[in-house]
């Protein structure tokens, strides 16, 4: 099917057919066929880079040209940042698009100005909360990575999302994107969708188990020549060889920077010249964005042309990763799993290198086929490789025998919704009764009966379940329930309203404010250890070293905590000394302990000090307005962490860190230097300011805060770009030591 016979508009087939475009491949000629322009229901099950978001687009586009307005859902921020990317290259068709995944207590008005939307489930779950009005304009909602509905964490969000949209626009073209899953038909028919299920890829798949000196694929053998003990590394080195790139999948942070390391020691004998150039301009910037040894030892891999990636890694550091692979100066990236998650980075080849993951509950466990195939389907790029392989790694023939059965010859497994569990429900059941999708029990039934779950299995399973979430929102106060009527009626209190707006835990919000009922001494570890007592706060491991240093630091503390349980009932106490080694980290990411020293006390990269810092600013953000609600004095302190913990920095510097350009390592060295406050720094000279921070951080600065720099004749002149170039050309001498 060409692009040309479409019924788009015709300046739409000249962008695709210019950008290469000009013919669908079969499974979105299928998609085409089942009603895809017709504003038909559709599920994609097909594989990865077999052209899903080509679909999507497509929907979107005609809807947009008939009046209508399209909601784009991903299951990550990284992921919303590169599908909005990518849309905003239909701006000269008139198409404005708009990306929202942060602020979850925000309703977002503006963002209904724009045709496309992106946004993460989370979000969208949070705008249908907060009554946001646009989304009843909504005419095609994209659901990308559909299959997610099986995690434990972002499945009910996200299914309970679909089921609202459903009901709020029960005309809406729905496009759900998938991998291949078992039991995708059962999906299709939950959505009312056609589905369109297909193994066809642009770019043919091998996957082989690498055992005895060659990967065995079906049927045929690929001898691989050993230049290194270890046979991952043989692998890389002979992908590169080749001319492709690769993707290694590692069980853990650990062991993917360990691979990074040995491996680079080998790939880079394989380099040229212009390439090791680039490489050594991209290791700079890493080193300059980062306070950690994590940053020193990232961009010593990339050097070398290979790289590590996962959570531990601050965001920045990861985009550079991701845009040197693009690029194919990076030959090489060691990842956690998370890269297989969604992140458009393919590879010639893929391999497993360890295909069990560390349960809690169960120690080494496999994985999934289902994770199996989204990190397979990352190998083969599109017009760049002839095909792609995956390999899997077997020491034994055991080993071979079961990896070829039980991942490269088996089937993903079914979807099944974890929607069924009161931690799951409780805040969905909130969310529901506020939002007035139920004003009573009947109809909460009836809601919940259109979810996944209830499409799987019977709504009357979830009846228990749901009357216990009830009882807990009735029992503090957040849902007055009335059974003098039949159905018992429900409906929010003002505590209620505000916990579901905040998109907190109904847990986390009784939590919270029982805490700032029962608070007497309150500073800054106990507002911080109350926010990290809440289910919705990802608590730090205890290790074995942890258990003396944070039992002595409660000891000496006892009274900065609101309750200290019993030491004796083992299981309370270890959870509650889980929470304050949580807080103790984010003390001292507010007293400004430099991020180096934070992750080698507390064993975590500077990625994770990020992440566990915006989690507590929402939550300290939450806690402040249920301060604000209850009338209690501690709304003030709380609104104060809430910046301290955003910037990372103590009060004295909160002038400074809110000057875009200004982080808190440079806030504190202008500080000490005497510029204390924005009228200060207003004042300064800029040669002094070049001094300490360097000319073109300097200029930026200034700019920032509408100050004119003078040049070097004396003349006064903005500082726009061309300005600055001139500046900095002129000062390069002078201020090369700082630059």
């Amino acid at each position: 099917m060409l692009i040309k016979e479409l019924d788009i508009p015709e300046d739409i087939i000249r962008f695709y057919e210019d950008s290469g475009i000009k013919e669908l491949y079969p499974p979105q000629a299928e998609a085409v066929d089942n009603g895809l322009l017709e504003g038909k229901n559709l599920l994609a099950a097909i594989p990865t880079a077999s052209g899903k978001t080509l679909l999507a687009e497509l929907a979107m586009l005609k809807a947009i040209r008939n009046g209508g307005k399209a909601l784009y859902i991903v299951p990550l921020r990284a992921l919303a940042s590169e599908k909005f990317d990518r849309f905003r290259e239909l701006a000269p068709f008139g198409i404005k698009v708009g990306i929202s995944t942060g602020d979850f207590d925000s309703r977002d008005e503006w963002l209904g100005a724009n045709d496309i939307i992106v946004a993460t489930s989370e979000k969208t779950d949070s705008l249908l909360r907060n009554g946001t009005s646009w989304m009843e304009e909504i005419t095609t909602i994209v659901v990308d990575e559909v299959h997610l509905l099986d995690s434990k964490n972002r499945g009910p969000t996200l299914e309970v999302t679909i089921t609202k949209l459903m009901r709020l626009n029960p005309d809406c073209q729905i496009i759900a994107l998938s991998a291949t899953v078992g039991n995708a038909r059962e999906m299709a028919d939950w959505l009312e969708a056609s589905l369109v299920l297909s193994e066809w890829r642009p770019t043919d798949l091998h996957e082989g188990v690498f055992f005895g000196e060659a990967i065995n694929f079906l049927g045929k053998q690929k001898k691989i020549e050993r230049r290194d003990k270890d046979n991952a590394t043989n692998l890389v080195l002979d992908t590169i060889s080749e001319g492709g790139q690769c993707l290694v999948f590692e069980s853990s942070r650990r062991n993917c920077t360990g691979f990074a390391k040995t491996s680079s020691n080998k790939v880079v004998k394989l380099l040229d010249r212009e390439i090791l150039g680039k490489l050594a301009v991209m290791a700079e910037e890493v080193e300059s964005t980062g306070e950690t040894d994590t940053a020193k030892v990232l961009a010593n891999c990339i050097r070398k042309g290979v790289a590590f990636h996962h959570a531990g890694l601050n965001s920045s550091h990861r985009k550079i990763v991701e845009d040197g692979f693009r690029q194919n100066l990076i030959k090489v990236i060691s990842s956690t799993p998370t890269l297989a998650a969604g992140l458009n980075l393919p590879a010639r080849r893929v391999i497993v290198r360890n295909y069990r993951r560390f349960d809690a509950n169960f120690g080494m466990q496999p994985i999934p086929v289902l994770e199996y195939k989204q990190m397979a389907g990352r190998a083969g790029r599109p017009h760049l490789d002839p095909y792609g392989e995956s390999v899997l790694l077997a020491k034994e023939y055991a080993e071979f025998e079961q990896l070829l059965e039980n991942y490269v010859e088996a089937d993903a497994e079914d979807i099944w919704s974890k929607l069924g569990t009161e931690n799951a429900l409780r805040t969905h059941v909130l969310s529901t009764i506020v939002n007035g999708f139920a004003s009573d029990r009947k109809q909460m039934m009836e809601f919940m009966g259109s979810t996944f779950f209830a499409f799987q299995q019977d709504t009357w399973s979830l009846e228990e379940v749901i009357d216990d979430c009830i009882e807990y929102l009735a029992e503090h106060e957040m849902v007055v329930k009335d059974e003098s009527h039949d159905p018992i009626s429900l409906s929010s209190t003002q505590l209620g309203k505000l916990v579901s707006m905040l998109y907190i835990d109904p847990m986390s919000g009784a939590k919270i404010v029982d805490g700032l009922k029962k608070a007497v001494n309150v500073n800054d570890m106990t507002l911080l250890h109350l926010v990290c007592s809440t289910p919705d706060m990802r608590q730090l491991y205890m290790r074995s070293a942890d258990y003396a240093r944070v039992n002595d630091f409660v000891m000496s503390h006892s009274d900065d905590f609101i309750e200290i349980p019993n030491e004796f009932k083992a299981i309370d106490y270890e959870w509650f000394l889980g929470e304050v080694k949580t807080a103790m980290l984010l003390d001292e990411w507010i007293r400004e302990i430099p991020a180096d020293d934070i992750t080698q006390h507390f064993n975590v990269g500077e990625g994770d000090i990020h992440a566990l810092a915006d989690t507590a600013e929402w939550l300290m953000h939450a806690t402040t307005k249920l301060a604000e609600l209850l009338k209690v004095e501690h709304s003030s302190h709380a609104h104060g962490l809430e910046k301290r913990i955003h910037y990372g920095a103590s009060p004295e510097l909160m002038q400074l860190v809110s000057i875009r350009g200004v982080g808190r390592v440079r806030a504190r060295k202008l500080y000490e230097a005497g510029f204390v406050s924005l009228a200060e720094l207003k004042k300064a000279e800029y040669s002094v300011l070049s001094k300490l921070v360097g000319p073109k951080v300097a200029a930026n600065i200034l700019s920032n805060i509408g100050v004119r720099v003078k040049d070097k004749v004396g003349k006064s002149t903005p500082i726009n770009s061309n300005t600055l170039d001139t500046l900095l050309d002129k000062e390069q001498k002078t201020f090369s030591d700082f630059q």
